[in-house]
């Protein structure tokens, strides 16, 4: 239950840009853009006279969205006047106070968070997230649709909404116009969903990994390294997601190949490293001729 106009939302360019914290207990010196008042804040404020309480609440309330009341506590009045004042919502629940933290946290968390779109086709690949990208034309719905009918689940095709949910998370999803749609070249808009079931989409998935699919050009071929010491990556705000790069050629199995490259990856997660223990392998073999 509750009360007020909801005339407040919350921008995520504010809210990011903003040193307020996103959702807390009511705190008048550090304030957040929702004030949870439970338990602790209603001792508080019995002890308060009310036009302190009034004078205290009129410093936050040009930057607070909502007053959430917890635990099943009364609502003071001196938040009902600043409220109908600012025209804040003020909502009223049982719940303890953390659990309502949680639960709101981590959904702002995802819906506010910074966001850029990226051309490719975002795929569930073996329980890694797999971005295939590459120049238009290149096979990528195609090979999208070969690894889906192996059992990969197609997140989005064409444009790939990457939202920064965690320092170090990017998390995919698709437009909601494109969902469930993968674009083949001679067969039209193919509706995965339909065709294969449930199982064949995903709603969203973290980005693991970037498969870039190169154009059979002997430059590119010759440019690309056969036994790369390094894992090579790209910076997607300010994350560093691991990269592959797949020459496409007559004769190739791709769907293969990124498949053995998240296996690949998976391994390097864990500390094994195929090229690594090569080389470890041929220096021993010549330091014992």
């Amino acid at each position: 239950m509750g009360h007020g106009a909801d005339t407040r939302a919350l921008d995520s360019n504010v809210v990011n840009e903003s040193s307020n914290g996103l959702i807390g207990h009511l705190n008048l010196i550090h304030p957040n853009w929702i004030q949870i008042f439970s338990r602790t804040e209603a001792t508080y404020f019995r002890d308060t006279a009310l036009q302190s309480q009034i004078q205290s609440l009129e410093k936050i309330a040009a930057n607070t969205a909502c007053f959430i009341i917890s635990d099943g506590e009364s609502c003071p009045q001196s938040i009902v006047d600043v409220a109908k004042i600012h025209n804040i919502p003020v909502l009223c629940s049982t719940l303890p106070s953390l659990q309502i933290i949680w639960v709101i946290r981590t959904y702002l968390g995802r819906a506010l968070a910074d966001y850029i779109t990226h051309h490719g086709v975002l795929l569930d690949v073996l329980g890694v997230g797999v971005m295939i990208t590459g120049e238009s034309g290149v096979g990528k719905s195609e090979l999208a649709l070969e690894l889906i009918s192996r059992g990969s689940g197609l997140v989005a095709d064409d444009i790939v909404e990457l939202f920064h949910i965690a320092p170090k998370t990017l998390e995919g999803r698709s437009p909601d116009l494109l969902k469930d749609f993968l674009e083949v070249r001679g067969l039209g808009l193919l509706n995965i969903r339909t065709i294969f079931g449930e199982t064949a989409v995903r709603r969203r998935k973290n980005l693991n990994l970037i498969v870039e699919l190169m154009k059979p050009s002997q430059t590119q071929i010759a440019q690309t390294e056969r036994l790369p010491l390094h894992a090579s990556s790209q910076s997607i705000l300010d994350v560093d997601v691991r990269k592959v790069q797949l020459p496409v050629a007559a004769g190739r199995n791709l769907a293969v190949l990124v498949e053995a490259a998240v296996r690949n990856f998976v391994l390097q997660l864990r500390g094994i490293d195929s090229t690594q223990e090569f080389m470890a392998r041929q220096s021993k073999s010549i330091a014992e001729q």
